[in-house]
């Protein structure tokens, strides 16, 4: 167990680093120049995400699909349309229009320097968006010939392997009568993780391609499949095929004349602040606590691996001066957890919806696409300068009848074969106000609301407050409001959250979330309140560091473990981190980043669970050299899984890691980046953590290893043409 002495000491350090950084550099000069980009906000909403999600396994591809395209295709801001802003999630509504008003007022940007003098782009917001644009006179026609659009197009294929080098419990050899016993812990297939992907882009107009990919444990060749015995084969019911496990193809358009967007495959689609529909991840609540309000993209073709997320089918959003009018429908198969058959075999009621998007064991193959999804529906809107307005009307139905497992805590939860919701929001601007909600209504009467506004007090000062009230039989599966729940129910709460920059060296971010359930939840048999509260202090002296410090506490309530007369009764949760982060330059080429997290975590009436992770990252990139090297070496120490601790690790492109670190050990990666050529590029990552105080890891489960090390390997090629 961690000790008390060891840790106050730690923590009294971090303090007194804190005061050093701050006294050392408080006055030091300004450099003249715009700093260099940092991924620091990005990362740490990712973090978020992870942690609350409590999901290492998520691709966020598509969170960051925008950000990965234009850091390669720069966006012009002297055509950019409000849309290609949006789609970086960097920039709030106001700042794009003050950016629009500039240059409608001064004429075209003739340098990146030029935003300096927009309202709201301070040197960090520049910072945030150098990467992903450009300021040149050229523009393009947007009336192309098939020729001209294969001729500047690009093609781009990535290949990308992965896989644990120790042996896990769940490719050990078994008997017919050992596996019968316990059909679940083995996997059917190889402990190899495949990836493949291919794309066309045509600027940001034209896209088709198509994704493949294979988890670790799912088969690939049906003749190198485990095991073969007829009960095994019988129970699978056919759902084991030769080739990856998971296909994804899309054909996408945009804004060709009145055609503002035409999904053909597999797409997502997400309108207002989530309520009624939004088919993928969203950001939520970060040190960057502008980022609340989402920014609705319509359609948007889907290249990621999440097996759930998406839509396919046949979509498209037409225009009309200031009218868009959407239309989609989708039909795919589903996981579920079958509970009745008819005589002959068919489904007949499910239980259970799947979603881990895995099928690499009996069960899970058993339940592979047990059922037909259909959702159809569409969004009209009014999209003006300053106000926005939309209509949006969404059908979801089920092949079957979905007969959930009932408890008090979920008995309004949606449980049958169709629903139906509706849902009206709104975006308006109003000088330096930016007002913006949603109110949604499912079929059976359950209402959501969200409304916010954000405020640009000064060019120093904003402010934003959002309000959200999700009632207890409010029910769609489609939605990703802002919540602390994983779905938007039984839920309501204020977000206060507030941006100051005294300096141009510091920025100040807070935020707090008190938030209430008034009905049950899972493992919390009562109605219940929980608080969230985050403060940030960055510095930014020079375009050659950056660090800051950040407190983060949470309270929630859950059942005490304690068993007393039979009765649950629910007691306090109490998470709180502390982090010092650091990012600087040493040489042009050479960049270091550290940090120190500590955190406390106290449930019930038992003693302050303690934890803490240090790490040293190296980050080695010159312009004209090929090679870049990136590398961690981390120590960490936590009294028990619950006090785990989340970091980001930087990987390779269009793969995301984000491990947490729990018990007592190190950690160790490095990641090799070459560019062969100017169209091929090559990566290598290798990553080993070494527990301590461990002789088995992920003991009594399928991805148990009798030894104290799980070391992982990646390999991924891309080519582009």
């Amino acid at each position: 167990m961690l000790s008390s002495t060891s840790y106050n000491q730690l923590k009294y350090l971090v303090t007194v680093v804190v005061f050093i950084i701050v006294n050392k550099f408080m006055y030091a000069q300004q450099d003249s120049v715009i700093p260099k980009t940092d991924d620091s906000q990005i990362q740490q909403q990712l973090e978020n995400i992870a942690e609350n999600s409590e999901n290492e396994e998520d691709d966020y591809t598509n969170l960051l699909d925008a950000l990965m395209y234009y850091k390669d295709h720069p966006l012009n801001l002297n055509k950019v349309q409000k849309e290609d802003l949006q789609q970086l999630q960097l920039l709030s509504d106001i700042e794009i229009n003050n950016l629009f008003k500039h240059i409608e007022k001064n004429g075209k940007l003739i340098t990146i320097y030029e935003l300096q003098g927009i309202a709201g782009f301070d040197l960090q917001t520049i910072q945030k968006i150098l990467p992903y644009v450009r300021v040149n006179d050229n523009f393009s026609s947007s009336h192309y010939s098939l020729k001209e659009m294969f001729k500047n197009g690009q093609h781009m294929v990535m290949f990308r392997y992965a896989r644990i080098i120790e042996q896990q419990k769940g490719f050990t050899d078994i008997d017919s009568a050992g596996l019968f016993k316990s059909k679940n812990s083995r996997y059917i297939g190889s402990p190899d993780k495949l990836y493949l992907r291919y794309r066309f882009t045509y600027g940001t107009n034209i896209s088709w391609g198509f994704t493949a990919e294979k988890d670790q444990g799912e088969l690939f060749f049906k003749q190198n499949q485990r095991f073969n015995y007829d009960w095994y084969e019988k129970g699978l019911n056919g759902n084991q095929k030769t080739g990856f496990d998971f296909y994804s193809a899309h054909f996408f358009i945009r804004n060709i004349r009145f055609v503002k967007a035409l999904a053909i495959g597999d797409y997502q689609a997400t309108f207002g602040q989530g309520l009624t529909l939004w088919s993928g991840l969203a950001f939520g609540k970060s040190a960057d606590v502008m980022n609340v309000k989402k920014s609705a993209l319509g359609l948007r073709p889907y290249t990621s691996v999440d097996e759930n997320r998406f839509m396919r089918g046949l979509a498209t959003t037409v225009t009309l001066k200031n009218l868009e009018a959407t239309a989609f429908v989708s039909r795919k198969k589903v996981d579920a957890n079958v509970s009745d058959t008819t005589e002959t075999g068919e489904v007949f009621t499910i239980s259970a919806l799947q979603e881990t998007g895995f099928h690499s064991t009996y069960s899970e193959i058993e339940d592979k696409h047990s059922i037909t999804q259909t959702i159809y529906g569409g969004n009209i809107s009014y999209k003006g300068k300053q106000l926005s307005v939309g209509l949006t009307g969404v059908n979801y139905e089920l092949s079957n009848d979905f007969q959930r497992d009932l408890s008090y805590y979920n008995q309004f939860e949606f449980s049958s074969r169709q629903n139906a919701n509706i849902g009206l929001d709104y975006n308006f601007i109003f000088r330096n106000f930016n007002f913006f909600g949603e109110q949604a209504m499912s079929q059976n009467g359950g209402m959501a609301f969200v409304n916010g506004a954000f405020i640009s007090l000064d060019p120093k000062l904003s402010l934003t407050v959002l309000y959200r009230n999700y009632q207890r039989n409010f029910q769609n599966l489609l939605s990703n409001g802002f919540a602390e729940n994983t779905r938007a129910a039984n839920e309501k709460g204020w977000f206060v959250g507030i941006v100051a920059k005294p300096l141009k060296t510091i920025t100040l971010s807070a935020y707090l979330d008190r938030f209430e359930f008034p009905w049950l939840k899972y493992q919390t048999n009562a109605p219940s309140v929980g608080y969230d509260y985050l403060a940030q202090i960055n510095y930014t002296p020079s375009k050659k560091f950056d660090t800051y410090f950040r407190i983060r506490s949470r309270t929630k309530f859950k059942n005490t473990t304690e068993d007393i007369d039979d009765i649950d009764f629910i007691v306090p949760v109490q998470q709180t981190n502390y982090r010092l982060n650091l990012s600087y330059s040493i040489l042009p080429s050479v960049k270091l980043k550290n940090r120190v997290e500590l955190i406390d975590y106290k449930f019930d009436n038992s003693p302050t669970k303690k934890g803490y992770v240090v790490y040293q990252d190296i980050l080695f990139k010159k312009m004209s050299f090929p090679l870049s090297v990136t590398l961690r070496y981390a120590l960490f120490q936590t009294d028990n899984y619950d006090s785990r601790i989340y970091a980001y690790e930087n990987d390779m492109i269009g793969a995301y890691s984000i491990p947490s670190y729990y018990y007592k050990g190190s950690r160790f990666y490095i990641l090799l980046n070459y560019d062969l050529t100017r169209r091929i590029e090559l990566w290598l990552r290798y990553s080993q953590t070494v527990y301590d105080n461990r002789k088995v890891i992920s003991e009594g489960s399928i991805n148990e290893i009798q030894g104290n090390t799980r070391s992982e390997i990646k390999v991924q090629a891309r080519f582009k043409f």
